[in-house]
């Protein structure tokens, strides 16, 4: 038979274990969200979107993408300045 003190025992180290897991929980959580809105503070320029239509109907991707936005944007400024 156990004897109270060795159940008071059992059902403090019990509940130690179940608020443990809980605090856990609750500290990775905010972190992710900063991340998004930092991201979303970003506005894209009409001439990158303008690039970015025209890379889309040449079905660019990859490198092949990056490459093309790129050189298409640094056109656009030097057409703005001109």
């Amino acid at each position: 038979m156990m004897t109270i003190s060795s159940r008071a025992a059992v059902a403090a180290f019990a509940s130690l274990m179940l608020m443990g897991s809980a605090f856990a929980q609750g500290t990775a959580a905010p972190a992710a969200p900063a991340a998004k809105t930092e991201k979303a503070e970003k506005a894209h320029t009409p001439e990158s979107l303008e690039c970015s239509k025209e890379a889309d109907e040449k079905g660019l991707h990859g490198k092949e993408r990056k490459k093309f936005r790129s050189e298409c944007k640094k056109q656009a400024k030097d057409a703005a300045k001109k």
